[in-house]
C-alpha cells in the first residue's frame, strides 16, 4: 500500500468505524490495510498512489460490463439533467420492470428497492404475509443482507470478520429462522417435519457466493422446488449476486428452476444502488397499496438508478456478453488449476459462468463446513502476492471473483502468469 493510501486510512479511522463503510473492505480477513481507489475504467482500477490493478472484484459484482462503460455513463448523465430524484412515479420505472420480466420468466410483477438487503428482507415479509406462516429456512454461509432475522450463520463480511451472528440482534428476532447446511436434502426434510405448517419459505443463493463459491449438487434445486410446493411454502431465490450474471435469467435460467420469488441487486443497478424483488403476481399483490404487507422507500425507483440499470440490462440482452464471459471464465479457471499443479498446491476452483472462487484444499467444497476447512493462511499470502503483482482479488477467502466484459485475453493471461509466480512461493 502506498503512502497516500496509508494517510487516507489513518484519517478514515478517525471518522468512520473501522475506517470503512462496509466491513470486508478493511482487509481484516487477509491482514494489512486497504488501498484507496482513485478511478476505475474497464477491467482496471487505479489507487491514489497511481498503481494500476486488474480488478476481479468489480464493485462486488455489478460491473459486468466493466467500470464506467460509456452506455451507462451517458444514460446517467442524461437522466441527471432531468432531476436526481422525484419521489413520484416516472416512466423509466415501468421500463425497468418490463426488462426484468422479459429477462426472468418467473417474475410476473416486480418492485424496486435500494439494495439487495432490502430486496431479501421484503421478499421474506411478503412470503410470511402470503402464507400466514412465521418460519423461514436459510442455509449456513448464505448471506442475504444485514436484516436482523437473516444474520444467522451468514456469509460475506460477517464470516470474514469472524462474527457470523451479529451483535445487536436479540435472539427473539431470529427465533423463526431455521438454519441448515447447504446441499443436504435430509436436513430440509427433517426441518419441514419438525415445523409442520409453519414454514413460510426457503431463501437461498442458488449458487452461494458469500462463503466462497460452491455449486448446488445435481438435483438439489429441483428437490427444494418440489418440497416447498408440497408443503405450501415459497421458494425464494436470492439472485442479488447471480442475477443477470451466471446467465441473462440468472441461476434460475441456468438450472431451469422457477422460484416463487426472486431478489435482485448489483447488476440491476448498473453500478448505482438498486435492488428489486419479484415473482408470481398473486404473491406480489399482497404488497401495499393493494394488500396488507407494507414496504416503502423514498428513493425506490430513483431515476438515475433506473437509467443505469436499464442501460445495463439492455446491453446484456442485446449482445453475446454471457458467452464471452463463459469462455474467459473457463480460460482463467484452467490457468489457475495448471498454476497450482505446477507448484504442487492443493487447489479446488469452483465457477458458475463469470463468478468463481478458489480454495486451497484437496477436498470437495459443497457447503460452508467444507469451505471452512480450506487453508485461509495460504489464501492470505496468495492475496497479498497477487496484489503486489497488480491483480486485485476480494480481500477474503470467502468471497467470489467476478469477470467483466471489459476483461481481455491479455488480462487473463497476465493474471495466470501472476498466479504461477505467487503460487511458487506458497
Amino acid at each position: 500500500m502506498g503512502n497516500k493510501s496509508e494517510e487516507l486510512f489513518e484519517q478514515a479511522l478517525k471518522h468512520i468505524p473501522g475506517g470503512v463503510n462496509s466491513p470486508v473492505r478493511a482487509f481484516r480477513g487477509v491482514g494489512g490495510q486497504p488501498f484507496f481507489a482513485e478511478r476505475a475504467q474497464g477491467a482496471h482500477v487505479w489507487d491514489v498512489d497511481g498503481k494500476k490493478y486488474i480488478d476481479y472484484v468489480g464493485t462486488w459484482g455489478p460491473a459486468i460490463l466493466g467500470h464506467a462503460p460509456k452506455v451507462i455513463i451517458e444514460a446517467v448523465k442524461n437522466a441527471a439533467d432531468q432531476g436526481a430524484s422525484f419521489g413520484i412515479p416516472s416512466e423509466p420505472e415501468i421500463r425497468m420492470a418490463q426488462l426484468v420480466k422479459e429477462c426472468v420468466p418467473s417474475v410476473e410483477k416486480v418492485r424496486m428497492v435500494n439494495s439487495g438487503t432490502e430486496a431479501c428482507m421484503s421478499a421474506i415479509r411478503v412470503a410470511r404475509g402470503f402464507t400466514d406462516r412465521p418460519k423461514i429456512i436459510k442455509f449456513d454461509g448464505c448471506y442475504h443482507g444485514h436484516a436482523d432475522s437473516l444474520l444467522v450463520k451468514a456469509g460475506s463480511g460477517a464470516l470474514t470478520c469472524g462474527n457470523p451472528d451479529s451483535g445487536g440482534v436479540p435472539s427473539e428476532f431470529t427465533a423463526h429462522t431455521v438454519v441448515l447446511p447447504f446441499n443436504d436434502p435430509d436436513a430440509v426434510e427433517q426441518a419441514f417435519a419438525a415445523n409442520k405448517d409453519q414454514v413460510a419459505g426457503i431463501i437461498l443463493e442458488p449458487v452461494p457466493g458469500n462463503a466462497g463459491v460452491y455449486l448446488p449438487k445435481a438435483g438439489y434445486l429441483e428437490f427444494l422446488r418440489e418440497i416447498t410446493a408440497a408443503n405450501g411454502s415459497l421458494l425464494i431465490f436470492d439472485e442479488v449476486m447471480t442475477g443477470f450474471r451466471v446467465s441473462l435469467a440468472g441461476a434460475q435460467g441456468k438450472f431451469g428452476i422457477k422460484p416463487d420469488l426472486s431478489c435482485f441487486g448489483k447488476i440491476i443497478g448498473g453500478g448505482l444502488p438498486v435492488g428489486a424483488f419479484g415473482g408470481r403476481a398473486e404473491i406480489m399483490d399482497v404488497l401495499a397499496p393493494d394488500g396488507p404487507v407494507y414496504q416503502a422507500g423514498t428513493l425506490s425507483g430513483n431515476p438515475l438508478a433506473m437509467a443505469a440499470g436499464i442501460a445495463a440490462l439492455e446491453e446484456l440482452r442485446s449482445g453475446e456478453v454471457h458467452a464471452l464471459l463463459e469462455t474467459m471464465g473457463a480460460r482463467l479457471e484452467e490457468g489457475l488449476n495448471a498454476a497450482a499443479e505446477k507448484s504442487g498446491l492443493p487447489l479446488v476452483t469452483q465457477r458458475a459462468g463469470s463468478m468463481s472462487c478458489l480454495f486451497f484444499t484437496d477436498q470437495p467444497v459443497h457447503n460452508l463446513a467444507d469451505a471452512m476447512k480450506a487453508d485461509r493462511e495460504r489464501f492470505k499470502k496468495y492475496f497479498h502476492g497477487m496484489l503486489a503483482e497488480g491483480v486485485y482479488l476480494a480481500p477474503s477467502a470467502f468471497e467470489a471473483a467476478f469477470l467483466s466484459a471489459a476483461h481481455t485475453p491479455a488480462d487473463i493471461d497476465l493474471t495466470i502468469e501472476a498466479a504461477e509466480k505467487v503460487m511458487k512461493n506458497l
